[in-house]
């Protein structure tokens, strides 16, 4: 399996669900009884939590890559890359949701009420904004140095030299070698066969 690192719209798709969604729920709290808007302040400090306990574990798994770490379990190495790019989304998500709720509360900002839903919501879409940047940090710090594969650069300029040097001996082979002298054939006296 390969994992290839999130791309950058998908950030994009999630905030902008998120935004309609959050826009979505002050429209239906307005015109009902029902309100889920805004978020407890510890809500937002958890998010911040789970935000530096990913990071730190992607910085492990790094130290590892690096090699500086000498141990690492392989499935804790794919859960951190799988948090990681959960949190960026989940982020990304949550920076729409609160976007969308202060964006449609800012109408009526004077009132008490959505006063305060504004401040609670901006300052969870500051930690689902710190939660995002950090997950994209966090994949970034889990991914693999290049597999030095037949399509990596340096594989293809060591194939280069290979054929190269293919070529040069290739050449020498057709190149007529001197043949070493031989010696005139002896008599059985053990003279050259040669007479004065």
């Amino acid at each position: 399996m390969r994992a290839r690192r999130t791309p950058w719209w998908y950030y994009v798709v999630a905030i902008a669900l998120g935004l309609l969604a959050g826009a979505s729920v002050v429209r239906l709290t307005q015109s009902s009884q029902i309100s889920v808007l805004g978020a407890p302040w510890f809500v937002s400090v958890m998010l911040l939590l789970v935000g530096v306990v990913v990071l730190y574990m992607a910085w492990q798994v790094h130290l590892y890559v690096k090699g500086t770490r000498r141990e690492m379990d392989s499935a804790r190495a794919v859960n951190t890359l799988v948090m990681a790019k959960a949190l960026g989304l989940a982020g990304a998500g949550l920076l729409g949701w609160y976007g969308g709720q202060i964006l449609m509360s800012l109408a009526h900002a004077d009132a008490p009420f959505y006063a305060e839903i504004i401040k609670e919501c901006l300052f969870s879409a500051g930690a689902a904004l710190v939660d995002m940047i950090i997950g994209i940090i966090s994949e970034w710090l889990c991914q693999l140095p290049p597999n030095q594969g037949p399509e990596h650069p340096k594989m293809k300029e060591a194939q280069r030299r290979k054929r190269a040097a293919g070529a040069v001996n290739s050449e020498f082979r057709g190149i007529e070698q001197p043949r070493p002298i031989k010696s005139p054939p002896q008599d059985a006296a053990g003279g050259h066969g040669l007479r004065h």
